[in-house]
């Protein structure tokens, strides 16, 4: 009986020490779990790795692309959040897409904290399935390959719409603006801005004749043809929807609508000219 009693008492030691030590490893368990996200620089993403763009680069960035409140700006790729909340602080309205949900939720609580969720969204999903088309502002930190995969969707957005982004390039499509940043921003201090162009290549009717235009982003080429002479224009430009050119020894200055375009001339030409697409 004593024997039995003794083993009756070990045993109960050894489940009272087994339910002690399962207690204490659920407690540390749940304490890990809430401990808040913390992202590490360099990990892994869908498509580039996390790394974050300098906050005096993220300001430099939302000045050169001239961010106020009338803007809806997008970051692709939107990691901590930091470029959207804050362009939300300038009062503008802004959307993160960002395949870590980890990091949508990050994004979430630091844009609550910082007194501006209501004007800056996350959400998790595919940047290259992102539907961009209400943007006025993208600001991003995309490698070159990225960058040119969305080139398309890019052009597509409305004429004047501004793309900053930090670091690298879009190729075949020159920068209208490169800015750097003062301040910490290490390796990271250079802002690239380009302007959305209107799309004005093919044939123009002209006051003088035709105007045939071909474009390469916003560079222009091309020739005013009259009375059967073809003049070839130079300093061909646009800048979201303002147009500019020379030929003859005229200066033409205007703005594109559409199928329709308008401005001043100046040189051997003088007054005001318009042209509509055929």
């Amino acid at each position: 009986m004593n024997t039995s009693r003794r083993a009756i008492h070990l045993l109960s030691a050894l489940c009272v020490a087994w339910l002690a030590a399962g207690t204490a490893l659920t407690g540390a368990a749940l304490a890990e779990a809430e401990k808040p996200y913390v992202p590490t620089v360099g990990q892994e993403g869908k498509d580039v790795v996390w790394v974050p763009t300098p906050y005096v680069l993220v300001e430099k960035m939302l000045d050169v692309a001239k961010v106020t409140d009338q803007d809806y700006v997008m970051d692709l790729g939107s990691g901590d959040g930091r470029n959207i909340i804050a362009a939300a602080k300038r009062g503008a309205r802004g959307l993160g897409v960002e395949w870590n949900a980890d990091m949508v939720e990050l994004s979430r609580r630091t844009a609550a904290k910082e007194g501006v969720a209501d004007k800056a969204l996350f959400v998790q999903g595919d940047m290259y399935e992102a539907d961009i088309s209400k943007a006025t502002v993208m600001a991003l930190f995309l490698l070159t390959e990225n960058l040119n995969k969305m080139t398309p969707k890019f052009l597509a957005l409305r004429p004047g719409s501004r793309i900053v982004v930090n670091g690298f390039r879009i190729d075949g499509w020159d920068p209208d603006e490169t800015h750097r940043a003062e301040g910490d921003c290490g390796h990271w201090c250079t802002a690239y801005l380009w302007i959305v162009p209107a799309k004005v290549a093919g044939t123009w009717r002209f006051a003088e004749g035709e105007l045939i235009l071909t474009q390469n982003f916003q560079k222009l080429t091309g020739a005013l043809q009259s009375n059967g002479a073809s003049t070839p224009i130079t300093e061909g430009r646009l800048r979201g929807d303002q147009i500019s050119f020379t030929a003859g020894g005229t200066h033409y200055t205007g703005r594109v609508t559409g199928d329709a375009m308008q401005g001043e001339a100046k040189g051997n030409v003088t007054g005001a000219w318009s042209a509509s697409k055929k």
